[in-house]
């Protein structure tokens, strides 16, 4: 069984308890592919400088944000973790050094999203850390060894956002129409992937004004590299999700197989 590879834009952490047009799409992917074993989820909130996989057996639910309403405090997703995964991943990577983390759990970036894909929270989920002091074409190696797994059982997730652009959000305000330049990246980048042309991907910050507004840091980007190396050669890249939040902030999910 050979499963997809996907990245979610997981947005505002609202849509962990939200019922709307994204939330019902991840839903819906969930349901149209066979249940995998396991999920190895590369998020944007997991940006640390060296790599690590969760090991825990019961990793906990991260709430790494501020501001938002009680009741998102509340949510817990108790997905179980895979140790025997976590310790493939490490041995899959070698001679990369990656440590084997009990401190870590799931993070919003994974845990928002997946509590709508898999609902019931039986699916095991392991995280992978991205290593902030390396750069894209380094993201995009390692994540090409990690390919086999999708032969395994494991549903490859990347978590972040296509553009994301926290300063220029409309926090709390009426929802405005997206950005020019955020309009402008994004088509540019779906150019991108429906052509095949991963390297441009990976060497985004010669793309120019548009992709520098879109992508100010790269935490929120790099997960999506870690999905577009897993495409094999017959494999048609889809976008099962579509919208820019707040202005500035892309929704698209991008599926692989």
């Amino acid at each position: 069984m050979t499963l997809p590879a996907i990245f979610f834009g997981h947005g505002n952490p609202m849509h962990a308890i939200s019922e709307n047009d994204y939330t019902r799409a991840w839903r819906r992917f969930g349901l149209s592919i066979p249940t995998p074993k396991a999920v190895l989820c590369i998020s944007a909130h997991w940006y640390v400088p060296e790599t690590g996989v969760t090991i825990t057996t019961s990793p906990r639910t991260i709430h790494d944000f501020g501001g938002f309403p009680p009741e998102l405090y509340r949510v817990r997703y108790p997905a179980p973790g895979d140790p025997q995964l976590a310790r493939r991943v490490q041995s899959m990577l070698a001679p990369i050094p990656v440590k084997l983390d009990d401190t870590w759990g799931l993070d919003h970036g994974t845990w928002s999203v997946l509590r709508h894909v898999y609902p019931a929270a039986d699916v095991p989920i392991v995280q992978l850390s991205i290593d902030e002091t390396q750069p894209a074409s380094f993201h995009f190696d390692v994540a090409k060894r990690l390919v086999p797994l999708r032969d395994e059982g494991v549903l490859i997730v990347g978590s972040g956002n296509l553009v994301h652009n926290l300063h220029t959000y409309a926090w709390g305000k009426h929802m405005p129409e997206p950005y020019d330049w955020a309009v402008s990246f994004e088509s540019k980048a779906r150019e991108l992937m429906l052509g095949g042309d991963v390297k441009a991907l990976i060497d985004y910050e010669k793309l120019g004004r548009d992709a520098v507004l879109s992508i100010p840091t790269p935490d929120h980007y790099l997960p999506l590299l870690y999905v577009l190396a897993a495409q094999q050669a017959h494999e048609q890249v889809t976008f099962p999700v579509e919208g820019v939040d707040g202005g500035s902030v892309s929704m698209l999910a991008v599926r692989i197989g």
